[in-house]
């Protein structure tokens, strides 16, 4: 079955172009029965050149019997605004085309579920994710006075709550560096992003990562790596990967001047500064630690 998003509301500076979304559900009915073991559904962020990646996403999904939904990821010739907006310059550094497009197409997913009445999982087309993610998503989707819950291992200490949370294997989220590729987000959390990402652009980890308005969890052991570092912390990978190319040649409003190039480094001084003082100001709740990985994974042979 195939549905069509409607055109993304609005945002400043410009409005993104339509999106294809498609709804995919197996036919038979033992089978629709299954897919209500989860309340959640995931959104699978999707270049349509990668195909082998979707197909790897379709058997892992099915094989975990998740209802998914795929996200046409916007691309640099479908940016919007241009690459030559100003607005793309408001980042702590030069932003390549390959990153401003995936940053858009992470907000296009917020905006589908700023419009949602019940959190969904999103993940990258080369995220691995453990077997044990849909029991996490069933009990996931019964919390409240939660925003996001990143479910991904990139192996870099994270700044985390010392005791585990009552409710599930997840601990509260104090700061963390990287990780776009897998993560369940609430409505209230996607309208949070929405705004903060209205104001300037950036890296899509980058944005989730400093958005300390949200009320943000790290499940432990995480649930989730990208196929890049599979082979490094779990085995060989189930499809052979490669790294998205990011374009070595800056745009031209990213020829910047001496005052540009002044403003970035200030902006990278003072963010590496609040995130001292956040390790500062946590540091009796919080421990800086790598986090566990999960040990059950799928076998998608």
């Amino acid at each position: 079955m195939t549905a069509s998003l409607p055109p993304p509301s609005l945002w400043l500076p410009s409005t993104y172009p339509a999106s294809v979304l498609t709804v995919h559900i197996e036919g038979t009915e033992n089978s629709r029965r299954r897919q209500r073991f989860t309340l959640m559904d995931v959104l699978v962020i999707n270049r349509s050149v990668d195909s082998q990646r979707m197909a790897f996403q379709e058997l892992q999904l099915n094989s975990l019997q998740l209802r998914y939904q795929r996200f046409d990821a916007v691309t640099p010739d479908t940016l919007s605004p241009p690459q030559n907006d100003p607005y793309w310059t408001r980042w702590n550094r030069r932003l390549t085309e390959t990153e401003k497009a995936i940053f858009a197409s992470h907000r296009l997913a917020w905006e589908a579920i700023a419009d949602c009445s019940k959190p969904k999982l999103v993940v990258e087309d080369d995220a691995c994710l453990s077997a044990e993610v849909p029991q996490f998503l069933k009990k996931a989707s019964k919390l409240a006075n939660v925003d996001r819950i990143t479910l991904e291992f990139r192996g870099r200490k994270k700044l985390v709550a010392t005791e585990l949370d009552s409710r599930l294997s997840i601990r509260r989220l104090y700061q963390d560096r990287t990780g776009a590729a897998a993560y369940i987000l609430w409505p209230n959390g996607a309208r949070k992003l929405l705004f903060r990402s209205a104001q300037r652009p950036g890296l899509a980890d980058g944005i989730l990562c400093e958005a300390h308005d949200l009320i943000t969890y790290q499940a432990d052991p995480a649930l989730a790596i990208q196929l890049d570092a599979y082979q490094r912390h779990i085995g060989p990978p189930p499809i052979e990967t490669r790294s998205t190319k990011r374009s070595p040649v800056p745009t031209a409003i990213d020829q910047t001047s001496i005052f540009q190039e002044a403003l970035y480094r200030f902006r990278r001084i003072s963010a590496e500064l609040y995130m001292g003082t956040r390790f500062l100001r946590y540091q009796k709740a919080a421990v800086r630690k790598h986090v566990n990985l999960s040990q059950n994974w799928p076998d998608l042979g």
